[in-house]
């Protein structure tokens, strides 16, 4: 199993306030846990405006780099910023991510592509320029777009990681049952390719989280 650590995430409000003081140790002190739980890349995300993403970036990778060897996953909305930053980190990662939205996989798959870049790995996210498709068919055409598009940038599938987009059961009723479809379904297709998802997503304002979203990653697991 591969375990991204997502604890560095501007979203969390203590790690927006140790963004915005430039609380270095707190960084350090986030990657050192995850890394000492065994995370397989440690999650880099700054959730600050576009204008001041690629300096912020660019610190917080320093502050983890300084206390762990593990591989990051760049983090950014805009595939502009993950394509300015990737080259700052000490050794291949994530690029997260991309999607069908916009131009975010032809910015990002051409860096993929460059021979020197081979051992960078990419998420790819099950939505398009209408948002996240609200069943599993259309999930699928997305996905289907995504693969076409790695053929044609000569990307292995073993390099890419897809991310069904896990949604809140208090909100989505058939979730569960529409995932597993997805993953299913795509395993099928390719063997070789990597999922991923926010279990935690899955269980977001329901009581026993732990529960749920072990029971969830298990039938993932399964799928």
């Amino acid at each position: 199993m591969i375990i991204i650590g997502e604890k560095i995430n501007g979203s969390i409000p203590s790690v927006a306030k140790a963004i915005a003081e430039r609380d270095a140790e707190f960084i350090k002190n986030r990657a050192r846990m995850q890394a000492e739980a065994n995370a397989s890349f440690i999650d880099c995300c700054a959730s600050v405006p576009e204008d001041v993403e690629v300096e912020t970036l660019k610190w917080m990778i320093d502050c983890i780099q300084e206390v762990t060897d593990l591989p990051i996953s760049i983090d950014s909305p805009s595939a502009h910023v993950l394509a300015e930053v990737y080259s700052y980190c000490k050794r291949p990662g994530l690029f997260n991510s991309v999607s069908g939205e916009g131009d975010k996989i032809d910015t990002i798959f051409p860096i993929l592509a460059k021979e020197e870049n081979k051992d960078w790995q990419v998420i790819a996210l099950l939505s398009d320029n209408t948002g996240i498709p609200k069943t599993a068919d259309d999930r699928l055409k997305v996905f289907k777009h995504i693969m076409e598009k790695a053929e044609e940038y000569h990307i292995a599938p073993s390099r890419i990681h897809i991310d069904p987009l896990v949604e809140m059961l208090c909100t989505s009723e058939d979730g569960i049952a529409m995932n597993v479809e997805v993953i299913s379904t795509i395993r099928k297709q390719y063997p070789d390719i990597h999922i991923t998802a926010a279990i935690s997503n899955i269980s977001f304002n329901l009581p026993v989280r732990k529960l749920i979203n072990c029971c969830f990653l298990t039938l993932a697991m399964n799928a």
